[in-house]
């Protein structure tokens, strides 16, 4: 699966692993290497996640129900919690500096779909 932009233009992801399952969405990147670029998870539904266990920072996401950024966390450092945002509906997890070489701002249009 891939992840875009649609404001920016951008492909944040083009190897976009989904965790839509309790069991996927629980260990999320735990016991993963660090993502490499290109690469993201998609937790879905969440509304915040944690760094508990990791031992590398990532960039986060959290999308409304229309695919709208709501919140974003730069360089989210390990054994961290990010708050609970009522309006996410989903969060993509990215390695970190996505954000910035993206551009990527609160209110961007992101869509998720099959790799061209």
């Amino acid at each position: 699966m891939q992840v875009k932009n649609m404001t920016r233009g951008y492909v944040l992801a083009d190897r976009l692993r989904v965790a839509d399952t309790v069991w996927s969405r629980m260990r999320g990147l735990l016991g993963y290497p660090p993502l490499r670029p290109g690469e993201g998870l998609w937790i879905c539904p969440s509304q915040g996640v944690h760094t508990l266990g990791m031992r590398y920072p990532i960039d986060v996401l959290f999308l409304n129900r229309y695919g709208r950024v709501i919140y974003l966390y730069e360089d989210l450092a390990p054994l961290r919690f990010t708050k609970i945002r009522f309006g996410a509906k989903s969060i993509i997890e990215l390695p970190v500096n996505s954000i910035s070489q993206s551009r990527t701002h609160i209110g961007d249009q992101i869509a998720i779909g099959e790799s061209p």
